[in-house]
């Protein structure tokens, strides 16, 4: 099938890249000029395993192309996939749908009779009835229909290659016949197809997001508790997980959870909920977005109390700037916040990460910033574990210990095995555990 991906930001270059591997014909467009050259060139604008090499092979075989022109893209195919943006509005807690709305009256001045408008984006319930008004005061015989992605950074690309369902929102046979089409081949490889109206496609990503969040936010919660108890949030959250209703998915204690999707998305999702009517239903999600941010807070005080109470004159190492492993994405990163705000509060702050830092510098250009580890933890006086990047689980502590003020280590992602640092002589901390000595 021919079909355009517009937006290539992280869904819409992954989405483009894995279409045209699995035999479509793509043409990739978005108005960032640089981009779309690097693109052609078969290289990706993000840090994401695999994609490089995909995009290097699709373009090779010619089946997948980009450009800057929607009018281009209206005369190529019929198929058009929306993909760009929806961030948190600068006034509100509610999305921004500035970008699909600009993309979708573009479009729709050049679209051929039955085009079919599919939106991957993260939008308000209501959105695609509300485009389809708008296309259709353009232009006849067209649809719009609603393609949630279900895409984890670090993950992307077998996500989309092997995902566990489809979801599609159509408003005709014709819709869901194109659809099922252009996703046979991964139908066929396993994954689910669930064919439904545009409102239920656009609530199913929102409140799949919302539930993953309640329960890092559950246990989290749960490790506030324990720390007032005297008790150990990683042995809790184990042996609640073994319940077979709860599972040990998305029950890891810790910093919680960042980026460009949880955060906006529960937010976004109770502020439409307000609007049409349903805000009280989902007023518990404002307490998951508290409980949350609360990690961050809690994590510079544990620092604070560490250094011996004020962090003039201290020097911190952070261990993390992208807001989850795999990827070098800090958007809304707990790791970064927790980085300022103990640079506010007077601490000198050095950043290690293994793919993130052009980007975290590039967001907090007043901390410093190192790819060499030893030399972000010389002479500190605490050193913090931020992002949980396998980089960081194969370092000796005794020769760590050797560079550093002070052996004392504060885990905040709870994934490091404490008995060797403990051995080597640090002070290990973290998060809903029992204070951590030497021994």
């Amino acid at each position: 099938m021919r079909m355009t991906v517009i937006g290539t930001g992280y869904v819409g270059t992954v989405h483009a890249a894995c279409m045209a591997d699995i035999g479509h014909q793509v043409l990739g467009i978005d108005i960032d000029e640089a981009r779309i050259a690097s693109l052609a060139a078969g290289r990706a604008p993000m840090h994401e395993p695999g994609l490089d090499e995909l995009l290097a092979r699709t373009v090779a075989s010619g089946r997948l192309r980009f450009s800057t022109s929607l009018a281009e893209g209206a005369e190529f195919a019929r198929t058009h996939f929306v993909c760009v943006g929806t961030p948190q509005r600068p006034d509100s807690e509610a999305a921004d749908l500035r970008y699909v709305d600009a993309v979708v009256d573009e479009l729709a001045q050049h679209l051929r009779p039955g085009s079919l408008v599919v939106g991957k984006s993260t939008v308000p319930v209501g959105t695609a009835a509300a485009l389809g008004g708008r296309i259709a005061a353009s232009t006849r015989d067209c649809e719009v229909a609603w393609n949630p992605e279900f895409l984890r950074e670090g993950s992307a690309v077998q996500d989309t290659m092997r995902p566990e369902r489809i979801v599609v929102g159509v408003g005709s046979p014709h819709a869901e016949a194109a659809l099922r089409a252009l996703y046979e081949p991964l139908v066929r490889a396993g994954a689910e197809f669930f064919s439904t109206d545009t409102a239920t496609a656009e609530l199913v990503k929102v409140a799949a997001n919302s539930f993953l969040a309640t329960k890092i936010s559950f246990i989290n919660a749960m490790a506030e508790v324990c720390e007032a108890a005297g008790a150990d949030v990683t042995v809790l959250a184990r042996a609640i997980g073994a319940d077979s209703r709860i599972g040990h998915r998305f029950l890891d204690p810790g910093l919680g959870f960042g980026g460009s999707c949880f955060p906006k998305d529960i937010r976004a999702f109770a502020a439409r909920a307000e609007e049409i009517g349903a805000g009280e239903a989902v007023s518990f999600l404002h307490e998951v977005d508290r409980i949350n941010l609360r990690q961050r807070q809690r994590t510079v005080m544990r620092t604070r109390q560490l250094v011996g109470g004020s962090f003039a004159g201290r020097r911190v190492a952070v261990l993390g700037a992208s807001f989850k492993p795999g990827s070098d994405d800090v958007r809304d990163s707990p790791a970064l916040a927790v980085a300022s705000a103990l640079h506010k509060e007077g601490a000198s702050v050095r950043v290690h990460d293994p793919e993130a830092l052009d980007n975290a510098r590039t967001a907090l250009p007043d901390l410093t910033y190192s790819l060499d580890i030893p030399k972000v933890c010389e002479d500190a006086d605490a050193v913090l574990h931020l992002t949980s990047w396998p980089d960081y689980r194969r370092i000796d502590p005794l020769a760590l210990a050797s560079v550093v003020h002070s052996p004392v280590l504060l885990d905040a992602r709870n994934s490091l095995d404490a008995q060797p640092w403990r051995a080597a002589g640090w002070s290990l901390h973290a998060l809903g555990r029992p204070t951590g000595g030497t021994s």
